[in-house]
């Protein structure tokens, strides 16, 4: 996933590359004892990025983020420090006892894998308190995911930026058959209806009605479902509402030559309707300037109207080793104030803050999305996380495209069964792990 990230910049380095997607750096680490504490400068503040993968190249750091920290903090210099540079993974840093100040990383897994793992955890509870932040500005769902990694509620970062799902739609396509283009608000019953009307076969020509990928739609569902038990260690995915995410989408693959491939074969013109990632708006343009689509809000289950997908998340914490906890606070705490939520909009980064200035400025400084309905990103909320687990249950990443291919997509499992078997090798593994540890 990585390199895919990487390979998208060469499109526009100007533009945040957030896949939509959980990957993270391939190589976990193992528990490591941590160094006590940060020797430098007193005045340098270190901040480590492990997603966004795009902070990989130094000049999108400076220009979205570092040139606005030297001018807010003259007093302060920072050193910027990327997953991607060799000998700068986790364990590197660790080893070296050149502990960061702030990391900055996605917020679904990797906190588990490598922040908890290695014991950087702090709760900014109380600088929280002291720096009068309200983080009830923030996006509620993504605030909720960063209390709900404990049952006690801790928090151990805070949102700063985020990627989110639309629905394109190739409105050639529509034209073509006489159907009404998508509008923001539509369920998935409706959409299914559409894509009924758009997918036809005619000649060497197959145009499909509708895609979506399913590890996303099955990671980040709106139903706001966990695929690992909050009580017990082992996982929960044979239940009623997994079954109903899984028949929904299911539903479209059925819809006869409407076979999913790719949702990224949405450029090649052939394609009515495909639920992706905003920052597609940028590259999709760039590999076909042709194309004639644009976007509406992703489709919501008619039992929660509006409702779309989790946030797909990533956040800034601060490390217990840190000596400058005060300072790294206000460093985020600036991260996250309108001004320069406007300047990341404006590059076309989703920020946690919403404010009607934040979303006026969206995609601005990007020409290809002028023209776009890009109200459409901002349209409804995002479907809140699974409650935190009880303390002391192990975590695993509990492979939930697999229910889709290749159970499904590859080896035509009904859906029950398909969750049942990705049910218990996810068990397996937690109890692999627990002898593990």
């Amino acid at each position: 996933m990585k390199k895919f990230l990487k390979a998208s910049l060469a499109i526009t380095s100007a533009f945040v590359i957030l896949t939509g997607c959980t990957s993270e750096p391939a190589q976990s680490d193992k528990q490591q004892p941590v160094a006590s504490e940060n020797k430098s400068p007193d005045n340098e503040i270190f901040i480590y990025t492990v997603y966004p993968a795009f902070y990989a190249k130094e000049d999108i750091w400076e220009k979205q983020v570092g040139q606005y920290l030297k001018k807010k903090f003259p007093d302060l210099t920072f050193k910027h420090v990327q997953w991607d540079n060799p000998g700068r993974q986790y364990k590197d840093l660790i080893a070296a006892g050149t502990i960061p100040d702030i990391v900055i990383d996605n917020a679904r897994m990797n906190l588990q894998r490598y922040i908890l793992k290695n014991d950087l955890q702090y709760d900014m509870t109380d600088l929280i308190k002291k720096y009068n932040f309200d983080t009830s500005t923030l996006n509620p769902a993504a605030m909720a995911q960063m209390k709900n990694v404990t049952p006690e509620g801790k928090i151990y970062g805070l949102p700063f930026q985020m990627s989110d799902f639309v629905l394109f739609y190739n409105k050639d396509i529509f034209d073509k058959f006489g159907v009404d283009y998508p509008k923001d608000g539509m369920t998935y019953d409706e959409v299914y209806e559409l894509a009924k009307k758009l997918t036809r076969v005619e000649g060497e020509n197959t145009y499909k009605g509708y895609q979506q990928h399913p590890g996303l739609y099955m990671t980040y569902n709106q139903l706001s479902l966990s695929p690992l038990s909050l009580t017990e260690d082992k996982a929960e995915m044979n239940t009623p509402g997994w079954k109903k995410e899984v028949d929904n989408l299911r539903r479209f693959y059925e819809i006869p030559a409407n076979q999913f491939t790719s949702v990224d074969d949405f450029p090649k013109g052939k394609m009515a309707m495909s639920v992706h990632v905003t920052e597609k708006i940028v590259q999709w343009y760039e590999q076909n300037k042709n194309l004639n689509f644009d976007i509406a809000a992703m489709p919501s289950f008619a039992d929660a109207p509006g409702v779309k997908a989790q946030p797909n998340l990533y956040s800034a914490y601060i490390t217990k080793q840190s000596t400058k906890k005060d300072q790294a606070f206000q460093v985020i705490q600036y991260l996250l104030s309108e001004e320069m939520q406007v300047n990341f909009a404006k590059e076309g980064i989703i920020g946690p803050l919403q404010t009607q200035k934040v979303q006026e400025a969206f995609g601005k400084n990007l020409p290809q999305m002028q023209g776009k309905h890009t109200q459409a990103i901002f349209y409804g909320k995002n479907a809140m996380p699974p409650a935190a687990r009880a303390s002391g249950l192990t975590y695993i990443d509990v492979p939930v495209h697999g229910v889709f291919q290749p159970l499904i997509f590859g080896e035509s499992k009904d859906s029950v069964t398909a969750l049942r078997m990705i049910e218990e090798s996810s068990t397996k593994a937690i109890q692999t792990e627990k002898a593990a540890q």
